[in-house]
């Protein structure tokens, strides 16, 4: 091989390289930009996603739901209840808000369940009455307290049960939202405040 060849093919690879490098910054960069405003969105991935315990709870379905069958879509999980008289409401109409924002394809993977932490009051009738006021395909989850606790325990969303012998009790809950994959394992956080607009723009890079 000539020189001149030699000479020009390492010149060749050398701009290879240059090109990978900076094609491989641009995408690292984007990458950490892409994380951040997740992270800005209130979006919390986890390391590593977590099991979720084998419970079975009443749905305003009509069936029965095991927990370790939420499968083949995204599952945001909001605890909360009916009587609530904060929390509750805005979180619901910030969701619905949220669902007109999202493109039609990610909304069509996702599906909103609220776990009643006041299954005292809260039947699966009861629940289905108060989720239609802020959406019909709303999905609402009862059944034993204890279980419930369980539940939220896993997620790392726990509540105070309230002091039922009290005729106007309340409890105490978060407003987080836990993040169920398709392979029905909690996938991250959304933490409360919502920030509807932040979360309609990087919901997208999370569904997928």
């Amino acid at each position: 091989m000539s020189k001149g060849r030699t000479l020009i093919l390492s010149i060749i690879g050398i701009l290879l390289a240059v090109v990978i490098g900076v094609l491989a910054g641009s995408y690292l960069t984007d990458t950490k930009d892409q994380s951040q405003a997740i992270r800005d969105a209130g979006i919390i991935i986890l390391p590593k996603s977590r099991e979720l315990p084998a419970l079975q709870l009443a749905s305003t379905t009509g069936q029965h739901i095991n927990t370790q069958a939420l499968t083949d879509t995204w599952s945001l999980i909001f605890f909360g209840y009916t009587f609530c008289p904060d929390i509750c409401p805005t979180t619901l109409a910030e969701l619905r808000q949220l669902k007109k924002l999202l493109p039609e394809e990610v909304k069509s993977k996702l599906q909103v369940l609220m776990v009643s932490v006041d299954p005292n009051r809260d039947s699966t009738e009861q629940l289905q009455l108060y989720l239609h006021y802020f959406d019909p395909e709303f999905i609402g989850l009862t059944g034993e307290l204890s279980d419930i606790q369980i539940f939220s325990n896993a997620l790392s969303i726990p509540f105070i049960p309230g002091d039922t012998s009290k005729p106007r009790y309340t409890v105490d809950h978060s407003g987080n939202l836990a993040i169920i994959s398709p392979d029905g394992r909690q996938h991250g956080f959304i933490r409360a405040p919502l920030d509807i607009e932040k979360l309609a723009a990087q919901l997208p890079h999370v569904i997928r």
